[in-house]
């Protein structure tokens, strides 16, 4: 079992905000193409179904760093963005949240009429993990997402979350084929939420009888497996400097604002760059490029493009807009058989690296958090709070 995190799952109330769900699907697809271009769809599968990998690529979309609202938001962003292009791509996304689940057996099932896969097979497989997770592991937390990510040639990753009212909190689960051999030993990939105490686990050998496909955690309890997990989450909405690693974070500003460093990472885009716009490609470049062990501050990669409760800060959508510009006409260049542009996301990604290594730049976090804030509104800086306030005062003009 390769146990890919622990966090922390705050539940957030809300819905994302059109002008944000827009830009989140296109960002979320331009990542995800690039990755399937670059390495393959085996990959992508199993960087979705690293816990890490998956806070932060909802962290570079621009969504609350820490909240289970990434879950929802991110799958929902990628399965409005791939699956059109699914025959293209090979990669198919089934399911969601809530009424969606249910709808995930009729979904498998039509694709494996268009990909010659055993549909009745993928439907008992979602079927098993979401009964493991659901039933078989009595944690506390209920399933109410469940999304089934498939490849044409049959691998999976499974993406689940549940929901523990009296807590607050969220779990998420996450499973990969390539690492499943039996479905009653070690299937998932990471489990990703706050520990609970002690619980009971029906995975157990000693309740293989009872079910058919149950898993047996490592043959460990509950308690020592849920302690593996490495990912904690906080409860505070706020970015703070301990969620961040301020090395890995100061290599990227260097490389934005510092002029020799600006203009060398721009000539490797063959983009002229602000340093703003060059920032947020750095921390997409990593999420694209980036191994798994630079993950672990999932915090680092909202610097791109803010939160949309304004955590670190309000989001960029000016900003926003020329990266995916950037992103996508580098990724249409690509599909004509001329990769220098896309390969220029790599070259920078290394450069950065290098930045870091060589001369070990360290972000001053107070001071990049009051500048952000300072250029906000120039580059079209907008939150829900925004949004609300708008909807209060048409409201208040509506009275006279």
């Amino acid at each position: 079992m390769r146990r890919s995190g622990h966090a922390d799952l705050p539940l957030h109330g809300g819905r994302v905000p059109a002008w944000l769900a827009d830009r989140m699907t296109r960002l979320g697809t331009a990542i995800s193409e690039s990755v399937l271009l670059h390495y393959g769809p085996s990959e992508l599968l199993s960087r979705l179904s690293d816990p890490f990998w998956f806070q932060a690529l909802g962290s570079v979309m621009g969504m609350d760093w820490h909240s289970s609202g990434i879950t929802t938001s991110v799958v929902g962003a990628l399965k409005r963005g791939l699956n059109p292009q699914a025959h293209e791509l090979g990669i198919y996304i089934c399911g969601g949240r809530g009424k969606h689940s249910r709808k995930t057996p009729d979904e498998l099932r039509a694709v494996a009429e268009k990909t010659g896969l055993n549909g009745d097979e993928l439907v008992r497989t979602s079927r098993l993990t979401a009964r493991i997770d659901n039933n078989a592991i009595v944690d506390g937390f209920q399933i109410y997402l469940h999304a089934f990510v498939l490849t044409a040639g049959g691998e999976w990753a499974v993406i689940q979350q549940g929901l523990n009212d009296q807590a607050g909190l969220a779990r998420r689960y996450h499973w990969h084929s390539a690492t499943v051999r039996d479905f009653t030993c070690e299937p998932h990939t990471g489990i990703a939420g706050s520990h609970q105490g002690e619980i009971m686990n029906l995975v157990d050998a000693a309740a293989r009888p009872a079910q058919n496909a149950l898993l047996d955690i490592s043959h460990q309890t509950p308690e020592v497996t849920i302690r593996d997990l490495c990912l904690a989450m906080p409860a505070h909405h706020d970015v703070r400097a301990e969620d961040v690693d301020l090395k890995r974070l100061g290599a990227v500003l260097a490389v934005a604002y510092e002029r020799d460093l600006h203009d060398f990472a721009s000539l490797l885009l063959l983009e002229k760059l602000g340093p703003r716009t060059l920032q947020s490609l750095a921390l997409i470049a990593e999420v694209v490029h980036g191994a798994p062990v630079r993950f672990s501050d999932p915090a680092r990669f909202s610097f791109a493009h803010g939160g949309k409760d304004g955590h670190p800060f309000p989001v960029p959508l000016k900003t926003y807009d020329a990266s995916l510009s950037v992103l996508r006409t580098a990724l249409d260049s690509a599909k004509t058989g001329d990769q220098e542009k896309l390969d220029g996301m790599r070259r920078l990604d290394q450069f950065v690296r290098a930045v870091e290594e060589r001369h070990q730049p360290e972000a001053d976090f107070e001071a990049i958090i009051r500048h952000e804030h300072d250029i906000s509104a120039s580059l079209g800086g907008r939150t829900v709070m925004d949004d609300r306030r708008a909807r209060a005062q048409l409201r208040q003009l509506n009275l006279f």
